[in-house]
């Protein structure tokens, strides 16, 4: 089950004008636990921004839908509410739920989330609409599943010496060719 994550970076940025200033900047990262979403977006900001970058703030986002729109790149955060009946007793609860739609506007904003929202089969309003600082949006990708660059530790346990345990350190490639055509090596400390 994916989370979304509101990711805060801190880092310094190029200015339109060429200059350098120190922004701080949040973005959405789907990911499975807080560990996983830091790690994920060390991954996908590692190649997008220039110099160092600090994660300054991680916090879970509760999003029902996000509403991606090619045309905008401005995030809007919409509260849709609407009257749910609990039970056999029939009484009305008001559930909230929070959506984020890319437009150009409030009113577009307002306009897209009712055209997603249509085939819903209870009336609701949208009491609220507001603009997201959200930077950049990174979905859920297909190996989400797993952590992210990790891989699982295989041990394997070492040849018992009939002598007794053996450690050693690990060796090279060119240690290995060495060490097979030395003679066999006699072990002072034996039990006799």
């Amino acid at each position: 089950m994916n989370n979304w994550f509101t990711v805060k970076v801190k880092y310094t940025k190029e200015l339109d004008n060429g200059t350098f200033k120190r922004v701080s900047e949040p973005y959405l990262v789907a990911a499975m636990t807080f560990t996983d979403a830091e790690a994920r977006i060390y991954e996908e900001l590692g190649s997008i921004i220039r110099g160092e970058f600090i994660v300054t703030g991680i916090t879970r986002t509760e999003l029902h839908d996000i509403f991606l729109y090619d045309d905008s790149d401005v995030w809007y955060r919409a509260k849709v509410t609407y009257d749910s009946e609990a039970g056999e007793e029939e009484k009305k609860k008001k559930v909230s739920q929070n959506f984020l739609v890319s437009a150009h506007s409030v009113k577009d904003a307002y306009d897209r989330i009712r055209e997603s929202l249509s085939t819903y089969l209870v009336d609701f309003e949208i009491p609220m609409i507001t603009v997201s600082p959200i930077v950049e949006i990174f979905p859920p990708a297909e190996n989400l599943d797993r952590e992210i660059s990790r891989t699982p530790i295989v041990e394997e346990e070492p040849p018992v010496s009939p002598k007794g345990k053996v450690y050693s350190a690990p060796v090279s490639d060119e240690d290995e060719e060495e060490i097979e055509s030395d003679s066999e090596l006699d072990d002072e400390y034996t039990d006799e």
